[in-house]
């Protein structure tokens, strides 16, 4: 997609009272014919900071295997204050393998992307308190490391943590999340939500902390997009991201003035 109309995208989306805006965290695209035209990330959001007034930014989710947890920490840090506070900081695992094999990015097993995801967690946001941080992990070791200005957000800019693995995932999501993202339906949605409550009351946490947070399409009439909607508030869902529809502008000004109305006051 051109810079413009990406740039024109958000600010739509701003003018237009949605919460957030949402890029994936890709070099390259994932899916359609033809070369593509993918932009990087993390410097996508501070470019979009300044073409925005009021609106959330973040990627759904950043992989872990992409940055140095040390360096994702500091651009993180650049974009809350380029942002004034609008950043929502995501992680993940990363998962689509021909994309690392393509650049010539590491790509480990299952099992060690997951340990690093842990450890970056656990980096990141020490390195955001701007205090001295040593580290000794299997992955990552710091040494009397120190990351400065702090963020604007504090103690750090809310956490995002996608994914719906029992075993890996959602024990992260209970000990660091924020909020937490995946897909699925309301029934699977309930099963996985009440496995966070159970785990963050584990790890010492209040559940209603932690933000849940789904996904939702704009193609389907006005009614159905409710009944959607209603369902997944129903078992807990908080926020709900949609995608750009192929439909395009027109649809995204439409639910903005006639459905997202009567669900934000």
């Amino acid at each position: 997609m051109p810079w413009p109309e990406l740039a024109s995208r958000a600010r739509l989306a701003d003018e237009l009272g949605y919460d957030g805006i949402w890029g994936f965290d890709h070099f390259q695209p994932m899916y359609g014919e033809g070369p593509g035209e993918c932009f990087e990330g993390m410097t996508t959001l501070a470019a979009l900071a300044s073409a925005t007034s009021r609106i959330r930014l973040g990627l759904l989710v950043t992989g872990v295997t992409y940055r140095h947890p040390s360096v994702f920490a500091a651009q993180a840090v650049t974009v809350d204050h380029a942002s004034h506070g609008r950043l929502d900081l995501s992680l993940g695992a990363a998962w689509f393998d021909p994309e690392h094999t393509a650049l010539g990015i590491p790509f480990p097993s299952t099992g060690s992307r997951f340990d690093l995801l842990e450890e970056a967690l656990e980096v990141v946001t020490r390195l955001m308190t701007g205090e001295r941080v040593s580290f000794e992990g299997t992955h990552v070791s710091l040494q009397d490391a120190q990351l400065r200005p702090v963020p604007v957000q504090q103690p750090h800019p809310p956490i995002w943590i996608g994914g719906s693995g029992r075993r890996r995932t959602l024990p992260l999501v209970a000990r660091y999340a924020d909020a937490w993202h995946t897909w699925g339906g309301p029934k699977q949605l309930a099963e996985l939500s009440k496995r966070i409550d159970d785990l963050a009351a584990e790890a010492g946490r209040d559940p209603a902390a932690i933000l849940r947070t789904s996904s939702l399409s704009l193609s389907e009439p006005d009614d159905e997009v409710r009944r959607n909607i209603d369902a997944m508030a129903e078992v807990g869902i908080g926020y709900l991201i949609c995608g750009w529809p192929g439909e395009g502008r027109e649809r995204v000004e439409e639910f903005a003035t006639r459905v997202m109305p009567q669900y934000v006051g």
